[in-house]
């Protein structure tokens, strides 16, 4: 299709091109061969009339003005994106669509991957491909490059819609033989004077939602090990003493593969609100709306969460941020 003399696919090819930043992993990205992806590197440089990727050294960088253009060329690959799934019903036993979420690994474990497993049955040619948050996360929403960000409360942006998914708890976890285990509870003492493996996010090393609100409240571990990710820790609980401030959906699901036990804290913490958002521009989405009703089922199906159904059922997406 052409509009104005450009083939609006090459818009699509664009985007690749800027993202990953060379022909190859683009041809990747769009499932199309090396020759034709640097054909329509050459299109677009002609009708552009500009270089758009410039091979320095190893590595191609793009153009001041393909920097400029890229913010709009993605603003209205979203916007036909929107308007394609808003026009279309949405049927989960047919569909091929592809869904990219952004998630940490502590929700990947807890509730995208037993979603996953319910969907083989009921849409088995549904796709989610799950991306790590970073710093990029609300741009790549906003360029309509990832279709949802799943994140605690205190990291969502201001511009799009949001949805409570679930109010997660924290909880003790540590060893199932750990002898600081006393009848179901870890003393405030013991939990003071063990060691403990903490977790640090990303490149910027942030805290998670359970250090920060321990710093808070003036308890302060002594950290022993730290990890990059929260699915790393029952690795290290296993045969020591340590203890871990865990999410407890996790610690439930980590439990069914590790021999690892979790109690509640011995301090008070309040409860850590994980949100959906999606681009203001898809609330009609179908597609989506599924997704998220189905994201729903799956948080609440772990027996740590059931109790906390009633709290967040039925709410929809909404923009008083």
């Amino acid at each position: 299709m052409r509009f104005k003399g450009l083939d609006l696919n090459l818009l699509v090819a664009f985007d690749a091109l800027l993202e990953t930043r060379g022909v190859s992993r683009a041809a990747e990205r769009l499932n199309l061969s090396q020759p034709a992806m640097s054909a329509a590197l050459a299109r677009l440089r002609d009708y552009f009339n500009d270089e758009i990727l410039v091979a320095h050294g190893k590595r191609m960088h793009p153009t001041a003005y393909a920097e400029a253009l890229l913010p709009k060329v993605r603003s209205f690959l979203s916007g036909v994106d929107a308007l394609i799934a808003s026009s279309t019903a949405f049927d989960p036993a047919t569909s091929e669509r592809t869904f990219r979420v952004v998630a940490s690994d502590y929700i990947t474990a807890a509730v995208l991957a037993p979603l996953i497993r319910r969907l083989a049955k009921g849409a088995p040619q549904v796709r989610i491909e799950i991306i790590a948050p970073d710093t990029r996360a609300a741009s790549l929403l906003d360029g309509g490059q990832v279709d949802m960000i799943i994140t605690p409360a205190e990291f969502i942006e201001n511009d799009h819609p949001t949805e409570l998914l679930f109010e997660e708890r924290h909880v003790v976890a540590c060893c199932a033989r750990n002898p600081l285990l006393k009848n179901g509870r870890i003393l405030p003492s013991d939990f003071l004077n063990a060691g403990h493996v903490g977790v640090n996010l990303g490149a910027t090393r942030t805290p998670t939602f359970g250090d920060r609100q321990l710093e808070l409240i003036g308890v302060n571990r002594r950290l022993e090990v730290i990890a990059a990710e929260f699915t790393i820790v029952p690795w290290l609980l296993v045969d020591t003493q340590r203890l871990a401030v865990m999410h407890a959906r996790l610690a439930v699901a980590m439990s069914d593969h590790f021999p690892i036990a979790h109690v509640p804290l011995p301090f008070d913490l309040p409860v850590m609100r994980e949100l959906i958002q999606i681009h203001r521009a898809r609330a009609g989405d179908g597609g989506l709306a599924w997704l998220r009703s189905e994201l729903q089922a799956a948080a609440f199906g772990a027996p740590a969460s059931r109790a906390e159904r009633s709290r967040t059922s039925g709410r929809s997406m909404h923009n008083d941020r």
